[in-house]
């Protein structure tokens, strides 16, 4: 179901200060960076090998990665898979009773779409599921 793992996402509280130590000292290269205000984050893909990190930080503290951050600071956010047809692992998902978050796919980052599987049905790991 499962191709690969895409990318991991990393909560940040600001983002520049997280691209210097990525790019800086990681050597790390920027990829894409945006701002998504419907889901209240800053986000900014680097390459790392075959996969990506993301960095995401909250434009509000009242964000869902704003109230992760205020909860359990900044680190591992979420984990992503990629797959070959989201709608297929979906209704897969939906099948074996893993409780979802997005109910259809949405837009993500680099023209990729998305789908978050809670918590819960993934043994308390945020998931999030892509298609480039």
């Amino acid at each position: 179901m499962f191709e690969a793992i895409d990318h991991v996402g990393i909560a940040v509280e600001e983002i520049d200060a997280a691209l210097e130590t990525y790019t800086g000292t990681f050597g790390m290269a920027l990829l894409h960076r945006q701002r998504v205000p419907e889901h209240g984050v800053e986000l900014a893909m680097l390459a790392a090998g075959e996969g990506h990190v993301e960095l995401v930080a909250p434009l509000a503290s009242d964000t869902p990665v704003g109230r992760f951050i205020g909860a359990r600071g900044p680190g591992l956010h979420h984990v992503a898979y990629r797959v070959a047809d989201i709608e297929e692992t979906m209704a897969t998902l939906r099948e074996r009773s893993v409780e979802m978050i997005d109910e259809t796919p949405r837009a993500g980052a680099l023209d990729s779409r998305i789908a978050f599987l809670h918590p819960r049905g993934a043994g308390g790991v945020l998931t999030e599921i892509v298609q480039r």
